[in-house]
């Protein structure tokens, strides 16, 4: 095997476990926010149902984690054998954040052992709440401190190359980089907007399938609520993402968006397609870009007429932004109404087909996050250090990585089917109703 063949299988093999792993993420770092939100609410308004909604998702959760952990120390070890160059400048430079990951995460794991062994032995309930707190803080710093590291790849600071030595390294610095504030807040908020959206779908298929119980209705309205207010806040950071862009990586941007020549009063290019160098059927919307870019209809935009060929990144990004826009502009409309819906109670909320889309709206969720995360590091290409390291010179040369890829495709299908399967038995065997009779019986009560 080749250079070029490692380089490609190394990709490939990078792509897949990013792809695989990034859905157990970013549920591992919204689901705890969840649990603890729907459990506040249940002690505040004294309702069994919202305790309960804690309780099952946690066990849930936990499976999640599992596969979660695997997939997490999958990277970490192909980052070391696939990408040894890379790991010889970063480590030396952004090796703290991954130290700082993997405390949070132990952080966060000791809190919800505690959480889970303390059900009901807390008389006050709003104790064993508390124990949430750190278990949604080491889950959201987790994402917060792996995000740094990707932000660095992005904008790489806090260090001098002479002579090829690296010197004056400066950890903090290369922490704080230029991205570091627009991909942390982006990451984490899409994170709790998409893990809002899935349980949000797990509720309304409950209620297609026959199950009209108040808990499923109260768990759909609920996580609809705050999936309504992610995908907001996700939208407004991602104004906030193209300014960035605008400023720090003009050629992703321009690549994102199609945007061929500088110019001012650029248009938002959407949809539509390339022929021969030219943009056909697309959606422009006039100016869309500059505002995007410099919040002014008239400022100029840098276009791919700046950057050599060899630098610039892969023109289908486009495609991606384009699905993760147009799926996240959904969801903030499918959210909005149905919240304001319930409230006027307006009858077609209630209907089957629009329930249907409340349970296409978890998976086109984790979509959307797939084709951000494809535009983030597609986007960054040729660089593996943007403007210091390409990713042909990051690569290994080993003869064995598309072994290497056959391998741990086979473990993320085997962990895929495996945790589907445990998560459906879990929750197959041990049914709602069924739940709140036995802790009614319990109570010396009758559920409800």
């Amino acid at each position: 095997m080749g250079n070029a063949d490692s380089l490609f299988f190394s990709r490939v093999l990078t792509e897949l476990t990013l792809s695989f792993h990034i859905i157990y993420a970013t549920i591992g770092v919204g689901i705890p926010l969840m649990i603890m939100i729907a459990q506040w609410v249940g002690i505040k308004k004294n309702d069994e149902h919202y305790i309960l909604l804690a309780r099952r998702w946690t066990r849930g959760f936990v499976i999640t984690v599992a596969v979660g952990v695997v997939t997490g120390t999958a990277i970490g070890l192909q980052l070391s054998l696939l990408w040894p160059n890379f790991m010889e400048l970063a480590g030396n430079t952004i090796a703290l954040p991954l130290f700082m990951e993997t405390f949070a995460f132990f952080f966060e794991a000791i809190f919800l052992g505690i959480y889970i062994y303390t059900w009901d032995r807390f008389e006050n309930q709003k104790r064993h709440l508390l124990l949430l707190i750190p278990v949604a803080l080491g889950a959201s710093f987790s994402a917060v401190f792996i995000t740094i590291v990707n932000a660095f790849m992005n904008a790489p600071q806090g260090f001098d190359l002479v002579n090829g030595q690296l010197v004056n390294v400066s950890p903090l610095l290369a922490m704080f980089n230029p991205a570091m504030p627009t991909k942390v807040a982006h990451v984490v908020v899409t994170a709790y907007m998409t893990s809002a959206f899935v349980l949000a779908s797990i509720g309304a298929y409950r209620l297609l399938k026959g199950s009209n119980h108040l808990y499923h209705k109260k768990a759909l309205f609920l996580t609809m609520k705050l999936g309504l207010i992610f995908s907001i806040a996700t939208a407004v950071l991602g104004d906030f993402s193209g300014k960035y862009l605008a400023e720090y990586q003009p050629e992703k941007l321009a690549a994102a968006e199609w945007h061929f020549e500088t110019e001012k009063g650029a248009p938002l290019i959407l949809y539509g397609v390339l022929a021969d160098g030219e943009v056909k059927y697309a959606l422009k919307i006039p100016f869309g870009l500059s505002i995007l870019s410099h919040s002014n209809p008239n400022a100029e935009v840098i276009g791919l007429d700046q950057f050599k060929e060899a630098d610039t990144p892969p023109l289908y990004i486009h495609y991606m932004f384009d699905l993760m826009v147009t799926i996240g502009m959904w969801m903030v409309l499918l959210s909005f109404v149905y919240v304001v819906g319930t409230w006027r109670k307006w009858q077609f909320i209630f209907s089957k087909w629009f329930r249907w889309l409340m349970v296409l709206g978890g998976p086109l969720s984790i979509i959307a996050i797939e084709a951000g995360w494809w535009l983030d590091e597609v986007g960054r290409q040729p660089w593996v250090l943007r403007g210091i390291m390409r990713t042909k010179d990051a690569a290994t040369a080993s003869g064995h990585v598309d072994t290497m890829l056959w391998l741990f495709a086979g473990l993320y299908l085997i962990l895929g089917i495996g945790s589907v399967f445990v998560l459906w038995r879990m929750f197959r065997r041990n049914p709602v109703e069924q739940e709140l009779a036995d802790r009614a019986a319990e109570r010396g009560g009758v559920a409800k």
